[in-house]
């Protein structure tokens, strides 16, 4: 009972700092829309990556990843990390810089779908429209994942009632989203990347310390067969009646391993391509200082990613040497990180580093209800229906949008079997496929047009859709990840329909061959302006002076 005390005192404290943080900058983010979106576009490169990567990670990094890791061995969460860790240095690469400067040169464009409506000349709303319902729609069931996390947490901890703990740290989310805007969330981002770095190497040093050393524990994990193989997944045999892994003479029993062939393997390395859309991720390049600083956050964050990835993995494999029983089921698996964390370290200390769990169901969850309420707000509130709402009415739409996601989000979360892995996957491949073809195309390809964009659009979601649903269960080649299949299919739809429809106007073509330029123009050849008025204060901004 003491020690539950000092690591539920460590916690509350946390919590109490991550609600402070909110109230600090309520003032300033309730200035005006583009500051509760957006941080009026002065978030420094530290900020920027940190925020990114621990609002992109989630609760499935700490939870999620060593849970299978633990469960099956090393292939699957091995290959899905080296594509998450690609694709997050080839979107640092690729987009930042462009679509840093592009969304000012279009209209100073503060949301992903404002700036594809705007980057498309599309007046009638009907990009931002269709791009701010699929974000609603991925963003609920990215938001319930994030909540199981924390049900899940407070259950292994404490033994708490998950659905009551689930909801309790679901409305801290809440409160301090609804209140402190976009740069609360940026700030409590930042910290908690902190925490979930320092969390994860805490855990992975008392445990390999704790297996015995590198060499027995390795011994340990090749007995078991396929279980650090890069081409095989282990198999663990499990009671038909109960589910659980079976467990004979104080050791776990697994079967003959199953292949892990090429297909399997350029389907987890597909995790990487849907960076190119996720909007968590791409509005931290809309809000950073100067395109100037976008290397240097570059930098950080793929240090991050790759040794966070890295430990999160090794955790769970080490942590089946260390506890080969302990967990029989994947839904129990994935509390490894917490098991391990109450047995090798104090309680006060174990309260602070499981605190880096609920960081990153946090920092993710407040992402994805902030953007979901931007959406709502910015892009069908003003941008369909009153297009001289102030920035009043559109805080007032998007905080009720927020009590939308929030309610949502616990629904989705009340299965208590959920798969925090599953769950994520499936958003992923469907943000993923729905914006990442056509941010590529538009910050790359000139002949991209309005017709292409919502073409790549609808079918990119659709395709995750039937491809999961109808197709995957058929096995063999098409038990690929739907993400692969559905990059793919948009693509190619955005290409087709571009060229088969009227090419884009003067003024976007021109926008786009010089978007890149320094200084960047301020009008036509014909003298049109090619930007409005309040964007030329920008442009200083974005050559980094």
């Amino acid at each position: 009972m003491a020690n539950d005390f000092w690591i539920l005192l460590a916690m509350v404290l946390y919590f109490a700092a991550m609600l402070s943080i909110g109230f600090i900058y309520s003032k300033r983010s309730n200035f005006s829309s583009k500051e509760y979106f957006a941080g009026g576009r002065g978030v420094g490169p530290w900020l920027t990556a940190l925020s990114a990567e621990a609002s992109d990670m989630s609760g499935w990094l700490l939870m999620g990843l060593p849970g299978l890791a633990y469960f099956t061995g090393a292939a699957d969460p091995m290959w899905t990390s080296i594509g998450l860790a690609l694709g997050t240095y080839l979107n640092w690469k690729l987009v930042a810089r462009r679509l840093r400067r592009y969304s000012v040169v279009a209209g100073d464009a503060i949301t992903i779908p404002d700036f594809f409506a705007k980057r498309f000349h599309d007046r009638r709303g009907v990009i931002s429209t269709i791009a701010a319902v699929i974000i609603l729609v991925f963003f609920c069931v990215y938001v319930g994942s994030c909540f199981v996390t924390v049900g899940k947490l407070f259950h292994a901890l404490f033994g708490f009632d998950y659905h009551v703990m689930m909801i309790v740290g679901a409305a801290v989310v809440f409160v301090y989203t609804i209140v402190g805007g976009y740069l609360s969330v940026v700030m409590t981002d930042f910290i908690q990347g902190l925490l979930m770095f320092f969390a994860l190497a805490v855990v992975f040093i008392g445990t390999v310390a704790s297996a015995g050393g590198i060499g027995n524990t390795v011994a340990f994990l090749q007995s078991i067969p396929g279980f650090l193989s890069g081409t095989q997944v282990a198999a663990p045999q499990l009671d038909p009646v109960s589910g659980e892994q079976i467990v004979e003479a104080g050791r776990a029993l697994f079967g003959a391993p199953t292949d892990y062939g090429v297909i399997t393997i350029v389907s987890m390395l597909a995790w990487g391509l849907g960076y190119f859309g996720m909007p968590q991720v791409l509005v931290r390049f809309l809000s950073i200082r100067s395109v100037e600083e976008v290397r240097k956050s570059r930098i950080i964050a793929t240090g991050w990613c790759v040794l966070s990835l890295a430990s999160a993995v090794c955790i769970g494999l080490v942590g089946r040497a260390m506890m080969p029983t302990h967990l029989l089921t994947a839904a129990s698996a994935e509390t490894i990180f917490i098991v391990l964390a109450q047995a090798l370290l104090p309680s006060f200390v174990c309260g602070v580093v499981v605190s880096g769990i609920f960081a990153a169901s946090m920092s993710s969850s407040s992402s994805y209800m902030i953007i979901g309420a931007s959406a709502m707000g910015e892009n069908i509130f003003r941008g369909l229906f009153h297009k001289k709402a102030t920035d009043r009415q559109v805080m007032i739409v998007a905080r009720l949008t927020l009590v939308v996601m929030f309610l949502f989000g616990v629904l989705v979360a009340f299965d208590q079997n959920s798969s925090i892995f599953q769950v994520v996957s499936y958003a992923w491949a469907g943000l993923g496929a729905s914006f990442g073809p056509l941010m590529l195309c538009a910050l790359y390809w000139r002949r991209t047009n309005r017709a292409g964009a919502v073409a790549g659009m609808l079918s990119g979601t659709a395709t995750v859709l039937i491809w999961h649903n109808l197709i995957k269960p058929m096995g063999g080649v098409f038990a690929i990840y739907e993400l692969l299949p559905a990059f793919i299919v948009s693509l190619l739809f955005i290409v087709v329909v571009s060229l088969v429809t009227k090419a884009p106007s003067d003024q976007m073509l021109y926008e786009f061959d010089h978007y890149m330029d320094d200084p960047l123009p301020g009008t036509l050849p014909n003298g049109s302006v090619l930007v409005d008025e309040p964007m030329k204060v920008m442009e200083s901004e974005v050559r980094g002076v």
